[in-house]
């Protein structure tokens, strides 16, 4: 699989998947279906837009193919009719956005390796994908963003795949491995933070000396 290949298949997944989340997150805001289907379309879309913004990919990738805007709107079109039919949706949400993380990431790491960024922006563009969207739907619909919530791995799990694609390419492994390692390594430890509450130290005040 060539790299252009792989990103749109990525970018497709990480927009359904996103969108359903971004649906959700609308359900719990009580939204009309058009609000479903903005924050939808925000979500799925809006890391892929920033990270094609930066790297200069002309144009767009929705803008050069809409139908990521139709997939996105037939997300949250389901979910408008369905949402009263999951217990709790706030649970959904978290799940579904650590898959969606596990496909964005690897999606913004395939941008940023076909256009032939540096490794420090390679994984930059890995973290920025898998982020952005889900952070401008939580800011939206008034939600503690999940990247920022305390005591939970998030960005990390981001940087740990960006990084994991660039250690297994370095090692002589093709690019479908390596984006499946980005993959894999991203929701494990995402998956971790939720199940058994993986996290990383966390800052706490002292006072100052005197």
């Amino acid at each position: 699989m060539n790299t252009l290949t792989a990103l749109t298949v990525l970018d497709l997944a990480s927009v359904v998947i996103f969108a359903l989340s971004g649906a959700l997150v609308a359900s719990r805001a009580q939204l009309d279906i058009v609000g479903f289907a903005f924050v939808a379309c925000l979500t799925a879309v809006g890391g892929g837009t920033v990270r094609d913004v930066l790297l200069n990919r002309h144009p767009v990738f929705w803008i050069e193919s809409p139908s990521y805007i139709l997939w996105a709107t037939g997300a949250a079109v389901v979910i408008f009719f369905t949402a009263h039919l999951l217990e709790s949706r706030m649970k959904w949400v978290i799940w579904l956005d650590s898959f969606a993380l596990a496909v964005a990431v690897p999606a913004g790491v395939a941008a940023a390796l076909e256009t032939g960024q540096h490794p420090v922006i390679v994984v930059l563009m890995g973290m920025a994908t898998g982020s952005l969207g889900g952070l401008m739907r939580d800011v939206v619909c008034n939600e503690v963003p999940l990247v920022l919530k305390q005591g939970e791995l998030y960005i990390s799990c981001a940087m740990a795949g960006a990084i994991g694609t660039l250690i297994a390419m370095t090692a002589g492994l093709e690019l479908t491995t390596a984006l499946l390692i980005c993959a894999g390594t991203t929701w494990a430890l995402r998956a971790g933070s939720i199940a058994f509450g993986w996290h990383l130290p966390v800052y706490k005040s002292r006072p100052p000396r005197q």
